[in-house]
Formats: C-alpha cells, structure tokens, sequence
C-alpha cells in the first residue's frame, strides 16, 4: 500500500526533538520556528511531558466516554484557572476542526437557526461544517457546498449586523488571530463590536483560538487583549504539544444534553495527562509571559530588517510579508542556516516556535534572516 500523496514534503526526516531544536538523520540540529503548525507549545521532548503520559501508560491508556475518567475533571479544573475561564464547561475532542464543527453544532443546537457567518482569510479545518466556514474554495468539496455558510470582509461590523439582521444566524466564528490567511489580528474594535451584535441578535460568538491560544499571542487567549467573552472558544494544537486533543469551553449558560454532543477518543486518559502536563509546564516556566516577552522582543527586531514589508502577529504567532515570493528565502534559512519556518501564502512566512524561545535564539533567526536577504 501507498501513502495517499497530498502533502508537499520537506526532503528532511527528524528523530529527535528538545526543546526548539530537532535533528533530522544525519544529526543535522534545526531551530524550529514552526512547531510543527504551532503544535509543539512546551518544547520537543519535555522530561516532565514523557513523564505524565509514561506513567499514564503504565496505569490506563484508553477507556470511552462510558466510565469516570477524573482526569478530564482535573484537566478542566486546570484549565479553567489557567486561561482565566473558570466558570465555563469543557467538551473534549481531538483536533481542531472537530472542536470547531461541534463549536458550530452547538450554536445550532442553542439558537435553533442554520447559518454560520465567517470572514475572508479564515481558516477553521477541514470537516464538513468548519470547511464550510473556511474561505478556501479549493478545499470544499460539492458535498462541504452549503448557503448556510456565510464569509464577510474582515473586520467588517456594517456588513456582519447586515446578516445578523436577518435573525438567520446562529454562530459567528472569528479566529483569535487569523493564521493560514496570513497573521492578521482583528482589530479590537471589531471583536468589542461583534460580541454586541451577536447578543443583540441572539447569535453565538465563538473564538477560534486552535492556533493562536494557548499563550502563543503573549495571552492564554488571542481574544484577551480586548474585553470580549465568547459564548464558545476551541483550542487544539498546542493544547498537547503533539498529542492529538482538542476542546470546546463552553459559556455556562449553555445547558447540555445527553447525547447532544459525543466522540470516542476525546477526553481519553492519555490525551488528559499530556493536556495536563502542557499546563504545569506552562505554569512552571512562565511560558505565557514569555511569549509575549520574547515575541515583543522579536518583533521589534524584526521590524528594523530592511526587506520585510510588513511585521504582523501577537507574541510568538508572527508573519513577515515580502513584496516577493518566500521560497528561495525559506529554502537558504532551512538548507545554508537550519532554520524551520512556516509559510502563508507566496509571499508570507509564519513564525510559530515552542513557547520556550529564548531571545538569544530569536537573534540567531534575525541574524540569519539579514543575512539571506541581503543575498
């Protein structure tokens, strides 16, 4: 049997991980400035990470939402303290398009109506109703096709009251920081305006913040930097640091049923101790602060580069925008200087490292990226 051939490769085999550096076979060591999609959070390899889900393993790896399972309790009871959320309810799952199809499930359930509003540029997974929402033609396919999905200018409150008004929409789903599309973060107006509309209207906010939470932004929560306090939020990617979990904190006004939402996997022993080790390390190591004390510190480096026409992003979620296209750029940064970066587009490259950069190794990508350029 053959892999089915839909991923553009790295010619670049890891076997190693620690921290923000990988080794590939020939014990090449990379700074990774990608985390694998934002995915690696506490660093590859963490011993207190291995020991968590180690001795998880030895007891219980799996059993369905059928029993008790107390970890899930103490990983919301964790988690809720942490990102400042302590009265919201946590529904379980195992990536992030599913925390966003069942975020956009939900918001049917509760308000009874069929039509999700989302914004150019988004990007909310791959799954029947989040590909729906996602302004990527090329990924829906004619069965993801429905008028249900709704994709506004963003930042735009004049044209998102335009179809609240209709009192059709049941969900208006808005990344913290809009990642695949480029690091474009809302403007705080536009999130303060969209939270008043949709409780006007009698529509859900929901934050994707699969990408840009879990302190990437510099805060637990992209959406922290403003007041608004979402009916519903979904996190996944960092959340496990490779393990594959994701989540959906839920407003406590949103009663549930039994049934009305479900998964086999989510929530599962080994996922719980993993999510739970991310936040004791997180806690332990300051990694949110020091998101947003590196991140700053890069991102102002990064704005006195001659060459890069724009520096967007909030902590360590940042986008260089060039007037040309990237490859060649990212090519010399991986081949000539070991340096993985992420990409947006042709002409953006993302910067999503582990939490644990240090600004010595931010000065090693500067240093690096000067370099390229000028030649």
């Amino acid at each position: 049997m053959n892999l089915f051939d839909v991923y553009p490769l790295l010619d670049i085999t890891p076997v190693k991980g620690e921290g923000c550096y990988i080794w590939d076979e020939n014990g090449t060591k990379y700074l990774d400035l990608y985390g694998g999609h934002a995915v690696i959070s506490v660093g590859h390899s963490h011993l207190h990470y291995i020991k968590r889900i180690n001795d998880q393993l030895s007891q219980i790896g799996f059993y369905s939402n059928s029993v008790q399972i107390p970890q899930q309790k103490e990983l919301a009871e964790k988690l809720g303290a942490a990102c400042g959320y302590p009265d919201y309810q946590l529904f379980l799952v195992n990536s992030g398009a599913e925390a966003n199809e069942n975020a956009l499930k939900l918001a049917s359930f509760v308000t009874g109506r069929k039509k999700m509003v989302a914004f150019k540029k988004g990007f909310h997974g791959r799954t029947s109703a989040a590909v729906a929402v996602t302004d990527n033609p090329k990924i829906v396919a004619p069965v993801n096709e429905t008028s249900n999905a709704i994709i506004l200018p963003f930042n735009d409150l004049i044209l998102l009251e335009e179809q609240l008004r209709t009192n059709e929409i049941g969900g208006v789903i808005i990344e913290g920081i809009q990642g695949i599309g480029g690091i474009h973060v809302p403007d705080p107006e536009f999130l303060v305006g969209a939270e008043k509309l949709c409780k006007q209207y009698g529509a859900l906010l929901i934050l994707d913040e699969i990408q840009s939470g879990y302190g990437r932004s510099g805060k637990f929560f992209a959406h922290q930097y403003t007041s608004v306090k979402p009916d519903l939020i979904t996190v996944a990617k960092g959340m496990g640091n490779g393990f594959p979990v994701g989540a959906l904190l839920i407003a406590p006004e949103i009663k549930p049923w039994f049934g009305m939402l479900g998964t086999t996997f989510g929530g599962n022993y080994l996922a719980c101790a993993a999510s739970l080790a991310v936040l004791e390390i997180m806690e332990n190591e300051k990694l949110v602060e020091n998101a947003a004390e590196v991140g700053e510190y890069l991102i102002n480096k990064l704005k006195t580069v001659s060459g890069i026409k724009d520096v967007r992003g909030q902590g360590l979620m940042i986008g260089l925008e060039f007037d040309q296209q990237i490859n060649d750029i990212r090519h010399v940064l991986l081949k000539k200087h070991h340096i993985f970066t992420g990409v947006s587009g042709a002409n953006i490259i993302r910067l999503l490292s582990p939490l644990t950069l240090t600004k010595e190794q931010a000065d090693v990508f500067v240093d690096a990226l000067v370099e390229t350029i000028k030649k």
